[in-house]
């Protein structure tokens, strides 16, 4: 059964994988919308200091007795009151004391003016009080009639850096319950996204090989809930369609190597057991077990087919692919069935282009053309024809053809002439010696070297097997 934990584990990372990257964005808004206010509240601070002054340049009077004092008017002005709100400070160009707002008091602010301080412009800096209070600075040098003074004027930083900290308190304070809510939205979009999943996993859970006809789900709630998890179920179930055709050759594979065993098997049973119930001559024991030989070779070229089968389909079998011209391998295979095809009084011919090369592996074609032309020598009738043909294409192939002069094949057992232990006519191949396993490893050999083998029949005109390779480069004169 399903493991719930096991299960829920996916959940579990997606929904902390989402919760770390809105933590990650959370901290990078609340550290940019900080730096952000801090930056306006700057730029006000300063703009608001040029103007003070600015105010200030205005205010400013020295006595006859060379006294600094603001005029008398400086109460009614309604800038002169945010001026008591700061810190002021007039200095001579040497550094001496000129005036000191009550705010100020006695501390210094900006020491001993330095290098053409406040001259052509405003100067603005950080700085500190003699008691450590972080200032906001603004100077500026100014002449009151004929005397050259500098003006600064203070903000203390708190000013713009409390309502920065209230607000980055503000947002980190609300950090723990947007988490939870991304937390628990976050499981529960990862919890329906992966609903699918574990129902395809249930379903994958109850396939066994009694159930491989059995899909996994792939429905519209399926489809609008992810591509990707469609695709998958498409994935998984064209995968158990392979599983499942592949299970049904191997019981088929089985059944009919089964049966195709226990025939020589009977058979030399029941020649051994009705021969010893009775007197013979030593003459007919030779014939019995001659008759026994024979199923011997048959059953033996069995169980060389099926190995042979075998290797192919676990890729034991390797290619050798070389050069070489088809024609010359032809007049090779024929010859060693020219025998056979006399005693059937069969005319067999080969003909084409003795320059055509091919590219592919010598042994496997021989073994597909001798499992074809034996074939065509079986099922000719006697007094036929048989020719095979070397044809160079044109277009990258070699075509070889074994035209018969046979029966032909019904064109309902034309898809399956090449599947293993197919026969059309049983009972005579059986007779002949055939396995059914011929066309099945002439097919293999031939596609195995990256060619094709393909049939042309009409039944009573013969049969046409088409065999066609990479065509390789000609040898140079």
């Amino acid at each position: 059964m399903l493991n719930p934990f096991r299960a829920g584990r996916i959940r579990v990372r997606l929904t902390v994988w989402y919760v770390t990257m809105i933590a990650a964005i959370l901290v990078i808004y609340a550290a940019g919308s900080s730096a952000l206010l801090w930056w306006n509240l700057s730029r006000e601070l300063d703009r608001h200091g040029i103007q003070d002054i600015e105010t200030v340049e205005g205010l400013l009077r020295f006595a006859p007795d060379g006294h600094l004092y603001f005029d008398e008017d400086y109460h009614n002005h309604p800038e002169s009151k945010r001026l008591l709100e700061r810190l002021l400070e007039v200095v001579t160009p040497d550094g001496k004391v000129l005036l000191r707002n009550q705010r100020l008091g006695q501390r210094a602010l900006g020491g001993t003016p330095f290098d053409r301080e406040g001259v052509g412009g405003y100067s603005l800096r950080w700085g500190q009080l003699d008691d450590g209070t972080s200032i906001r600075l603004f100077s500026r040098r100014h002449n009151i009639g004929k005397n050259p003074v500098i003006i600064r004027i203070a903000y203390v930083a708190d000013e713009i850096r409390k309502p920065s900290q209230q607000f980055l308190l503000v947002l980190v304070a609300t950090f723990p319950l947007t988490l939870l809510l991304a937390g628990f939205a976050g499981y529960v979009l990862a919890r329906k996204a992966l609903r699918p999943v574990e129902e395809m996993t249930v379903r994958a859970e109850k396939i066994d090989a009694q159930s491989l006809n059995e899909r996994l789900p792939v429905s519209e709630e399926n489809a609008e809930t992810s591509d990707e998890i469609v695709h998958l179920a498409r994935v998984f179930n064209r995968m158990l369609s392979r599983i499942e055709q592949a299970f049904e050759q191997l019981r088929r594979f089985t059944s009919d190597a089964s049966h195709e065993l226990r025939t020589p098997l009977t058979a030399i049973r029941s020649t051994g057991e009705i021969a010893l119930q009775k007197q013979a001559s030593a003459d007919q024991y030779r014939d019995v077990i001659g008759s026994m030989l024979e199923e011997v070779d048959r059953l033996t070229l069995l169980t060389e087919n099926l190995l042979a089968i075998s290797r192919a389909d676990a890729g034991q079998v390797p290619v050798r692919f070389s050069d070489f011209a088809p024609l010359r391998l032809v007049e090779e295979t024929s010859a060693l069935l020219g025998v056979l095809a006399e005693e059937k009084n069969q005319k067999l011919s080969v003909s084409g282009d003795g320059r055509a090369r091919v590219s592919g592996d010598r042994v496997l074609l021989r073994q597909a053309i001798l499992n074809i032309l034996h074939n065509a020598v079986l099922h000719t009738p006697s007094g036929g024809t048989i020719s095979i043909v070397v044809e160079d294409e044109g277009d990258d192939w070699v075509a070889m053809r074994i035209i018969d002069s046979g029966p032909g094949i019904p064109h309902e057992h034309v898809p399956r002439i090449f599947d293993r232990f197919y026969r059309v006519d049983s009972s005579r191949s059986a007779q002949e010696g055939g396995t059914g396993l011929g066309l099945a490893i002439a097919k293999w050999a031939v596609e195995a070297q990256q060619g094709t083998l393909s049939l042309e029949t009409l039944p009573g005109l013969g049969c046409t097997f088409t065999m066609k390779l990479h065509r390789a480069a000609p040898l140079s004169s």
